[in-house]
């Protein structure tokens, strides 16, 4: 299957099948006899798994260790998991940060008259 039908069957755009393919996360299954990529089923549930690993905005690295797992009939689910449990740590951690600075500029926000004065609190703080 070409590149074009791959990507919409798969729900990427073409771009990104092609950087996958570029950087060797899923590179095609072959050429075609005028030089475009063609993928088979094996690319193809390799490029969905990709996709879901990204929608839990696993790394690029990530995703590519995860593959090998995937690909690997001697992986175990304590190497998957350590994966995952690193990367769920990531998202706590950013969701903490993300909590903090909703706080502060709730604070700002709150804080600002938002009238016709030039006094801002919000300028004030990013200068």
């Amino acid at each position: 299957m070409n590149i074009g039908k791959v990507a919409r069957e798969v729900g990427l755009t073409t771009k990104t099948v092609r950087y996958y393919a570029d950087i060797g996360l899923v590179p095609p299954s072959g050429r075609s006899k005028s030089g475009y990529r063609t993928y088979d089923n094996v690319a193809i549930n390799k490029l969905i798994f990709v996709k879901r690993a990204r929608s839990f905005d696993f790394t690029i690295d990530a995703c590519k260790e995860l593959l090998g797992l995937y690909e690997a009939e001697n992986r175990t689910s304590a190497d998957v998991k350590k994966i995952a449990k690193h990367h769920l740590g990531e998202i706590k951690r950013k969701e903490e940060d993300l909590k903090k600075l909703r706080m502060e500029l709730d604070y700002l926000v709150r804080a600002c008259a938002g009238d016709e004065s030039p006094d801002c609190p919000i300028i004030d703080y990013l200068s």
